[in-house]
């Protein structure tokens, strides 16, 4: 089972930037992919952005493309969410997920393909 521990949650101000970050230990072995998803109150947790560990392809959510950034560090098993010009409707609960086995990047998107969650990290964008 792999353990996944998010951070770098907080309150920060409308067009601000924050850095999320989940760091994965336990069974990391056949890693394959990690994502952020994210749900406001009384909404469905909805997907934010994915990456692979081998080759780092990425996938985005159109609503964050282009104000948001993921990477990985390999070597300390660690995913990063890079957020900029942060908005109201970016106010959530940010989780991470880990994929072990190969699926189409397609489906990363999918809450369902996921093996592992994180407990939450919240963001609250202020005006």
């Amino acid at each position: 089972q792999v353990q996944l521990v998010e951070s770098g949650g907080g309150l920060v101000q409308a067009g601000g930037s924050l850095r999320l970050s989940c760091a994965a230990s336990g069974r990391t072995i056949g890693r394959y992919a990690m994502a952020w998803f994210r749900q406001a109150p009384g909404k469905e947790r909805e997907f934010v952005a994915a990456i692979t560990w081998s080759g780092g392809s990425t996938r985005y959510a159109d609503s964050v493309k282009v104000r948001c950034t993921i990477a990985r560090d390999n070597a300390k098993i660690t995913v990063y969410l890079q957020m900029a010009s942060l908005k109201l409707e970016d106010t959530a609960v940010y989780y991470c997920a880990a994929r072990s086995n190969w699926v189409p990047e397609s489906s990363l998107r999918l809450k369902v393909v996921y093996d592992g969650w994180g407990q939450g990290t919240q963001v609250t964008v202020s005006s």
